[in-house]
């Protein structure tokens, strides 16, 4: 098995659950985050479980939240309430809008393409394959900063034990925005793991009133950092809970 996975290895390729994946380069740039890849596969989504979602192909998501530092490295500025937490902290008080704008920087830099996770692919890369209660194990002080050990303030990423595909913080420290428009129910959404963009009201058919997040804060109870928790907001609202993660397509 170790020769195995060293020829795989050596020529660009991982196995995440029995599965085998094209591995994604650690870092496009040096302020780039880092990338992680999410094998194909199944999951039921969401509190009820009864929504399947598959993705045909593997994806990329950052293993941790975009940092402040890696924020001021792209728009030159820290908008972020808790600036004195330091540079490895994860960036907040972004809206939605705001990170639309990082991003095509970001990408206008490096000639990649990185984006929002879809809310499938979010929810999928936050389970990794289990059904735990939290983003990583069913113990939110493992693997969370929330409202019983936050001391009311977010914490350096990656600093709690990540899930079994890598990823840190997906429950706890910081909200995340996804690029989904919000609905009420998953059980209308798309099953391919795409982005549900539809309005929920036709008389806005032209843009979304709220916009997902995911994954529960520093100051939130136990149930509000639940891998289910779904919330939403006005996508040009900036609150200093809610920072984000990016994705790319493989």
């Amino acid at each position: 098995m170790q020769r195995a996975l060293a020829l795989l290895a050596g020529v660009g390729a991982m196995v995440i659950g029995g599965l085998v994946v094209a591995a994604e380069p650690a870092r496009n740039c040096k302020d780039c985050p880092e990338m992680v890849t999410v094998p194909a596969g199944s999951f039921m989504m969401g509190t009820a479980g009864d929504h399947k979602v598959t993705f045909a192909h593997p994806f990329a998501l950052s293993a941790t939240l975009v940092t402040q530092a890696q924020w001021k490295a792209v728009m030159g500025k820290n908008p972020s309430e808790f600036a004195d937490c330091g540079s490895s902290c994860p960036v907040e008080n972004v809206s939605w809008d705001d990170v639309q704008i990082f991003i095509l920087k970001l990408n206008a830099t490096t000639g990649k393409h990185y984006r929002l996770p879809t809310e499938a692919e979010w929810e999928y890369a936050c389970r990794a394959g289990a059904a735990t209660t939290y983003c990583g194990g069913n113990d939110p002080n493992e693997v969370a900063w929330y409202e019983s050990n936050s001391g009311n303030e977010p914490h350096p990423v990656g600093t709690k034990r990540p899930n079994a595909w890598g990823f840190y913080d997906m429950s706890g420290n910081v909200w995340e925005w996804v690029e989904d428009c919000y609905h009420e129910g998953l059980g209308k959404g798309p099953v391919n793991g795409s982005a549900w963009e539809q309005s929920t009201y036709p008389q806005y058919t032209e843009t979304c009133l709220s916009r997902v997040l995911r994954g529960g804060s520093w100051h939130n109870v136990p149930q509000d950092i639940a891998a289910t928790r779904r919330s939403a907001e006005d996508p040009s609202v900036r609150v200093h809970s809610i920072g984000f993660r990016l994705a790319r397509s493989l």
